[in-house]
């Protein structure tokens, strides 16, 4: 099976330079508190560790 990330964005990014809020959009995320699930491939994890402080991750 697939591994998995759940990302929820926990901190705003309102404030932030335009790259991360451009990141944090590209991931799918758009309210505060919202979760999505994209599989655990390279491309994620790099934009996850470009916004590390905005967002919660959970390997399922």
């Amino acid at each position: 099976m697939e591994k998995k990330l759940s990302i929820k964005l926990v901190r705003s990014p309102l404030g932030r330079l335009p790259k991360q809020r451009a990141t944090v959009k590209a991931l799918g995320l758009r309210k505060m508190h919202s979760v999505v699930e994209l599989p655990a491939n390279d491309a994620v994890k790099g934009m996850v560790a470009k916004v590390a402080h905005l967002v919660q991750v959970e390997e399922i």
